[in-house]
């Protein structure tokens, strides 16, 4: 297990501004209380403004791909989300040595905004910063039900969102650098991750496929499964 030196999390999580967009996390103070809760979203609970979150939030991404395929921009969606999630966690655990308590009810989303305006943290509640916590603050309170959300209205394969999942935390913990590898090489081994793909020092090769070539002008991503974009007699493996 890895052991980090502990910080109290200050209000603001300001630690994670230096690293970027995808790391910030607004939190305190009660300027987006209106937003819908992650909860709400998981839950398919309708927005006065959005409707169905999900749908609404997918159709966007949809809209910016430029596919007329909901399960690519399902997709997408989602290793966006988790690659936030991540990176807040594995951000505040390095620099603080503790991670905020992400539970969705406390994580309003704004899902017509981009990152990093996208999340607010209505309360900071300080978690140890371990694998087990982290595990269960990203994967089970967060991507288990988003997939059951995302799965209830698109044709998205398990294996696809596990693929993502993993992808998006090794791509989170290159960023970081090599510190943020043992936390990662844990959090692989969580049976929801392990076998998504093989990681060797930073370099990872998963074993499904995001369905990026699919978008308009896209192609594979350097962890894709596939060396080089299927033929349209193959687009059924890519899941």
């Amino acid at each position: 297990m890895v052991l980090l030196l502990f910080v109290d999390l200050d209000p603001d999580l300001a630690a994670l501004t230096p690293l970027g967009g995808y790391f910030v996390l607004r939190a305190g103070g009660a300027a987006h209380g209106a937003l819908p809760t992650l909860a709400q979203a998981y839950e398919n609970r309708p927005s006065e403004v959005y409707g169905n979150l999900i749908t609404f939030h997918v159709k966007k991404v949809a809209s910016v791909l430029r596919t007329a395929e909901s399960r690519i921009a399902a997709s997408l969606f989602q290793q966006g989300l988790a690659a936030r999630l991540w990176s807040v966690t594995l951000g505040c655990a390095l620099a603080y040595g503790g991670i905020p308590d992400l539970d969705p009810r406390l994580l309003r989303w704004d899902p017509d905004a981009s990152t990093p305006d996208d999340l607010w943290l209505s309360e900071v509640r300080p978690l140890p910063a371990d694998a087990p916590a982290i595990a269960d603050v990203v994967l089970h309170a967060h991507l288990e039900p988003l997939a059951a959300a995302l799965r209830a209205h698109h044709r998205v394969a398990p294996g696809l969102l596990w693929g993502n999942a993993a992808s998006a935390l090794v791509g989170t913990a290159r960023q970081l650098g090599p510190a943020a590898r043992p936390l990662t090489a844990e959090l692989l081994a969580h049976p929801l991750l392990s076998g998504t793909g093989t990681l060797t020092g930073s370099s990872f090769r998963r074993r499904s496929c995001c369905l990026y070539y699919r978008v308009p002008g896209g192609g594979t991503c350097g962890d894709c499964c596939f060396t080089r974009p299927p033929r349209s007699s193959a687009h059924g493996t890519s899941g």
